[in-house]
């Protein structure tokens, strides 16, 4: 029901995943993360427990091989599940049950997977990866939606379109994106849009934040004002 990319960025250390359904607001169930730890999403028909306790285990130590083949041996839907994430040595992880809807299957790369069901057909998933593969000049966040793009011209959902979502975590507990498009009927194209706002208004804004190491962030408004500026502007330029 599901097709979505989950990606390491190995310069700087966060994870990302770019998800999109033909069902309700994908990202509040599919799509996990913690800094430092992993990335991965649950999908098909989702057991959304896969992700906070597979990454859990990732916390303790657990590779993501070894963790979400604790959960999935604990689940006895597993044939129906699709699960697939990375963690923060790039190992990668994919599962996707024997009764999954076709098209489904998934592709790893290098720090990423991609996986699929009821799809429109193979060429879904492998253009995702492709786009991926081929766009690593792209800034992480574009790079992501810019391969989830290209699944979508390949076919994406074969039911159709309804949500979609982006998430980037980046070193702070909390997500430096967390994009969501609940219930639309061109969601890929409305995340972009969303995602055009938060890369010239809002990113920048998230740094002057508090953080581990600097609890309060800026606080002074002529500092925040001018950082936010500077940031911009250095944004534009790349």
């Amino acid at each position: 029901m599901t097709w979505s990319i989950v990606a390491r960025d190995p310069k700087s250390g966060r994870f990302g995943i770019a998800v999109s359904t033909c069902a309700f607001a994908v990202g509040a169930i599919c799509p996990w993360s913690r800094a430092g730890v992993g990335a991965i999403s649950t999908q098909a028909h989702t057991n959304p427990l896969h992700g906070p306790l597979a990454i859990d285990l990732m916390t303790r130590g657990l590779p993501v091989t070894e963790a979400l083949a604790m959960t999935l041996a604990h689940d006895e839907g597993r044939e129906i599940r699709q699960v697939h994430g990375v963690d923060a040595k790039g190992n990668t992880f994919a599962h996707t049950g024997a009764h999954c809807v076709d098209w489904c299957g998934h592709l790893t790369g290098e720090n990423f997977t991609v996986a699929g069901n009821m799809l429109a057909g193979p060429a879904v998933v492998a253009d995702t990866l492709a786009s991926f593969e081929a766009n690593a000049g792209l800034e992480f966040g574009n790079r992501l939606l810019t391969a989830l793009e290209a699944g979508e011209a390949a076919g994406g959902d074969k039911r159709g379109k309804q949500s979609a979502a982006l998430l980037i975590q980046g070193s702070e507990p909390y997500a430096e994106a967390d994009i969501r498009v609940d219930d639309h009927p061109e969601p890929v194209t409305e995340l972009r849009r969303l995602f055009g706002i938060y890369s010239t208004s809002r990113r920048a804004y998230m740094r002057t934040m508090g953080g581990i190491g600097d609890f309060a962030g800026i606080v002074d408004d002529a500092e925040r004002d001018a950082f936010v500026a500077a940031n911009l502007k250095t944004e534009e330029a790349s």
